[in-house]
């Protein structure tokens, strides 16, 4: 619907505007005047857009709309997923070698910061504005602005540049460098089955992974990725052969990043002088050495323990940590890696495109590619304007109930997770089959209803603590399946927490046992980012990471317009850290996830329980033993013991003094390989946090 509606917006501007010059030319003449018997000039028809459809799952969600004009491109992008997503439009001047000259975007990002971008080359001096703030470089080589709010069509721009290189490199601004790679050459069919040959290429270098896109010579044609894609109408039946290309381009380059960092010794592994982090009794061991054989920990053993048949790695004296489990992800293939790199060897996935995550599984499980162990829930989402395009879409309650069997008859899924359009009144139901079915509950606030309903309902935990407060300063009709879910966080400093209806849900939850899924770390995100200011999330990591990153980590996620806007959202946070410390000590079982990818922002999400009261001890073992028994696999994770599975990493320092610690991981152990993180993060532009351990093999 958003794409006709805005396709026939387009076609109503242009016919107005070419009303508007023909009614000058034949209306207006004596105004102008010309004489009646003059014969009027007829202007040239505007240059008609090309367009583009944004999909998800083959869903139409957008448009993207460029303009060809005299220097270079206008482009709008705009789409809607989940009630929400960016809104930008972009012109950009090229020279006569197809390098920008100047760029400029503006509109608003996904959850609403003011997007107000300039760029501008001239006689060797760059200039650039963005959301972090102002720059500028002196260019003695053709350089390539890569923006920090681009739409997808600058893909494109820099593409063509690129292809006029001879090697197809070249520096970036504001750093690092991009490159361009052929992928494929591949025909496509519209639905008229007129045939096209494309190209897929891949551009790198200043962010975690290559994006990929399509060419049809030097025409765009589009950007693919495993769930999402952006084609020109009538190809929307290769929608699905496209992003699965994607998903094998990305295999291949994850295939070979294993194949060059991940260690499959094929003997016993000995890791010599370590102390073990316990979780039963939250303390550090004496020095020990520790005997893998194969996917099992065989023995700990003195210190000097040897055989000649081991692998030996020198552990210095720090200090194993049992694998961390981070509970709110939804996983993709980079941050199934990164995720391993930073000791997060276990992951709930709490939504997903289920044909994507289900084929990623299999390439963990037969090996070709490396990631976290994974624990599936079952997205339902109900059908409204601003549904979100994950899982299972229903209508009705036989279709959301049926949706529930759908999940349990695979097998694989340990729960179901209800989001935001769900129809309140269908949950008892949905609850009632799964409840049969043997499978836990647990999901956002649908729309229009409040957590006590879905307390009473029966869910088992609530996702997202703002999910469960914003049922105290709401007005009834409010609608939460738009941003105003994130926004209303704003009323949050005025809140009682002392008041009546607080108390009413906290008690709820204390007496059915309710958990709750807090992400603590992605409201800090929300709610403190600023623009030009780095994220307190971010302080201690931005220097390790790529370009893009660093631009991210220096801007505001909401829209911060006023004083006012920045006192409340700061506020917000506090009133929301004091709330889980309430919950905390009601004895509300809480559970650690980031909704934000996981890796560095679930060590985040770790530190910021230390703000409620939990010690590092405390919270390590939690998040590893604590998270195995949730989930039912405490007899084979979450410790480092004699016949567990080895699944554990090493840092330097004890984590129980500083927490900080477990952002130094020199080694991890999981499923019978070893990861080496300096090895692996410059494979996504990171500079490695500490060095690789010492290994010796066996004669």
């Amino acid at each position: 619907m958003l794409r006709f509606d805005f396709v026939w917006e387009s076609k109503l501007k242009s016919c107005i505007h070419q009303a508007a010059l023909f009614g000058a030319a034949v209306l207006g003449l004596a105004a102008c005047g010309a004489s009646e018997t003059s014969t009027p000039e007829i202007p040239a028809p505007a240059v008609q857009p090309i367009l583009y459809n944004v999909l998800v799952q083959g869903t139409n969600i957008g448009v993207t709309e460029v303009t060809k004009t005299e220097t270079g491109y206008s482009v709008f992008y705009e789409f809607r997923n989940n009630g929400r997503g960016p809104t930008i439009n972009e012109t950009i001047t090229i020279d006569e070698n197809g390098i920008p000259t100047a760029w400029q975007a503006d509109g608003a990002t996904t959850f609403g910061n003011e997007i107000s971008e300039r760029f501008s080359l001239s006689d060797g001096q760059a200039t650039w504005t963005d959301s972090t703030g102002s720059g500028s470089a002196s260019v003695s080589e053709p350089s390539l602005y890569f923006a920090q709010n681009g739409t997808p069509y600058a893909l494109a721009v820099i593409a063509r540049a690129l292809l006029a290189d001879n090697d197809q490199t070249m520096p970036a601004l504001p750093g690092g460098e991009l490159r361009l790679t052929e992928m494929d050459i591949l025909n496509v069919a519209n639905a008229d089955g007129e045939t096209s040959e494309i190209t897929a290429y891949a551009l790198s270098g200043t962010s975690y992974n290559p994006s990929y896109f399509l060419m049809r010579g030097q025409e765009f044609f589009g950007t693919v990725s495993p769930g999402f894609a952006i084609l020109p109408p009538g190809y929307e039946e290769e929608d699905t052969r496209l992003r699965g290309l994607a998903a094998e381009y990305g295999a291949r380059r994850f295939e070979d990043i294993q194949a060059r960092t991940v260690r499959d010794y094929g003997a016993p592994i000995r890791v010599q002088n370590v102390r073990i982090f316990s979780p039963q009794t939250e303390s550090v061991s004496d020095p020990v050495s520790v005997r893998v054989n194969g996917r099992l920990i065989g023995s700990i053993d003195a210190i000097d323990t040897t055989n000649p048949d081991e692998v030996l790695i020198d552990g210095a004296g720090g200090v194993l940590v049992p694998g961390l489990f981070e509970m709110h992800a939804h996983l993709g293939q980079q941050s199934a890696l990164l995720n391993l790199a930073a000791g997060v060897t276990t992951v709930r996935d709490t939504g997903n495109n289920n044909d994507v995550l289900t084929d990623l599984i299999e390439q963990f499980d037969s090996g070709r590619l490396a990631g976290p162990e994974v624990f599936r829930s079952g997205f339902i989402e109900g059908k409204s304007p601003f549904n979100s395009n994950n899982g299972i879409l229903v209508e009705t309650e036989e279709e959301a109930v049926a949706a529930v069997d759908a999940y349990a008859d695979q097998g694989v899924f340990h729960q179901i997770k209800i989001y935001n359009s769900m129809n309140p009144d269908w949950v008892p139901a949905m609850v009632e089959r799964a409840r049969e079915r043997g499978m836990r509950v647990t999901g956002h606030v649908p729309a229009f209803t409040n957590a006590n309903a879905m307390i009473e309902a029966g869910y088992d935990e609530m996702t997202h603590i703002n999910q469960v407060m914003l049922g105290w300063v709401l007005e009834q009709g409010e609608d939460t399946r738009t941003l105003l879910r994130l926004t209303a966080l704003r009323r949050l400093p005025a809140l009682d927490l002392m008041a009546d209806n607080v108390t009413e849900t906290l008690d709820a939850m204390v007496e059915r046992g309710v958990a709750i899924d807090p992400t603590f770390a992605i409201h800090e995100a929300l709610l403190l980012s600023r623009n030009g200011t780095l994220s307190p999330g971010a302080v201690d990591i931005v220097d390790h990471l790529p370009v893009s990153a660093q631009r991210q980590a220096r801007t505001a996620w909401a829209a911060i317009e006023t004083e006012a806007d920045d006192i409340a959202y700061r506020g917000a946070f506090e009133k929301l850290t004091t709330m889980l410390s309430m919950m905390r000590e009601r004895g509300i079982f809480m559970v650690p996830g980031t909704d934000l990818g996981g890796s560095f922002t679930y060590h985040r999400e770790l530190e910021l329980y230390q703000t409620i009261g939990m010690s590092p001890a405390e919270i390590l073992a939690w998040a590893s033993q604590g998270m195995a028994n949730y989930l039912e696999a405490g007899n084979r994770l979450g410790s480092i013991e004699p016949g567990k599975e080895a699944d554990f990493f090493l840092v330097a320092e004890d984590p129980t003094i500083d927490l900080k610690a477990i952002k130094a991981i020199s080694m991890v152990v999981a499923d019978g390989k070893v990861y080496f993180p300096s090895e692996i993060h410059p494979e996504f532009g990171i500079k490695p946090f500490a060095d690789a351990p010492s290994v010796t093999l066996p004669d």
